[in-house]
């Protein structure tokens, strides 16, 4: 590696001139934490997460090549702590091909090139941080909430499922079991209605990724049935993942042999052999 004056990861994505004297093959890494083996929080947010991002490529919803991925660091910043969205989604990327590279293994804006479209965090206790900095994160010195974060960095779309109401508070959630905000002019303006979105069917659309969000009520994984978050198309019907979807084609398929048989049996009752239409 060429040794150069430090650059900040915006300078180099700005740095577009071949002919510059400070060229900069790559930027050393090598302070940052990239695994730290920390788990995720619940059971419940590890399901959640999983029917965010399966369904993205089991189905054809988006064009290729994207980069759909859970609690992966996100770092937007050569030197301090990078953030760690539940779930992001990022459209006209895709990961390298050999992870051995500590580079290829996190979310570095730098190697990307842009921010992800949308981040998403899944509340699941009082201490996130989600919406407004909460009393652990004062205590530590912090002075912004995550979602200061996604809007100074320019994430798009910026989203916080609270499942099990856990941030409620008027200057939180307020009631709501989803908000959705759209950046605009470098701030996020709220996309959800004043309420928010409380209950499963009600969705709201990201028209720059093509996609919604909304809740869904129903069985995942197993027989219960509880409140997800899912994507959703502009007609606010589920991206189904791979299973769902294996399910639904056997169904369609069932419904048109019946339809088969009912048509040969009204064949057959006029004289006609079937076999021979």
């Amino acid at each position: 590696m060429i040794q150069v004056s430090p650059m900040t990861p915006q300078q180099l994505l700005e740095n577009e001139d071949p002919t510059d004297a400070a060229v900069v093959t790559e930027l050393d890494i090598s302070h940052l934490v990239i695994e730290d083996d920390t788990p995720v929080d619940n059971l419940q947010s590890a399901q959640q997460q999983r029917l965010l991002v399966e369904p993205l490529y089991s189905s054809n919803v988006l064009p290729r090549p994207f980069l759909a991925d859970a609690n992966v660091g996100l770092f937007y910043k050569l030197y301090g702590e990078p953030i760690v969205p539940d779930v992001l989604l990022s459209l006209g990327v895709e990961r390298a091909a050999d992870y051995s590279d500590r580079r290829h293994r996190s979310y570095f804006v730098w190697e990307f090139g842009k921010v992800p479209e949308v981040c998403i965090e899944i509340v699941s206790n009082k201490e996130g941080s989600e919406v407004t900095l909460s009393a652990k994160a004062q205590r530590e010195g912090k002075r912004q909430s995550k979602k200061d974060i996604y809007a100074q960095i320019g994430v798009p779309y910026y989203g916080v499922f609270d499942p099990l109401e856990q941030i409620q508070g008027p200057e939180e959630m307020a009631d709501a079991r989803l908000r959705v905000w759209s950046l605009n002019a470098g701030r996020y303006e709220e996309l959800t209605p004043a309420q928010g979105i409380v209950a499963g069917g009600q969705s709201v659309w990201l028209d720059r990724v093509g996609l919604g969000l909304m809740l869904w009520e129903g069985p995942f994984e197993d027989e219960v049935s509880r409140l997800w978050l899912r994507w959703c198309d502009r007609e606010s019907q589920v991206i189904l993942t791979g299973a769902e979807g294996q399910v639904a084609e056997r169904q369609r398929a069932d419904v048109q042999q019946q339809r088969a048989e009912r048509l040969a049996a009204r064949l057959r009752d006029m004289g006609v052999d079937p076999d021979e239409v």
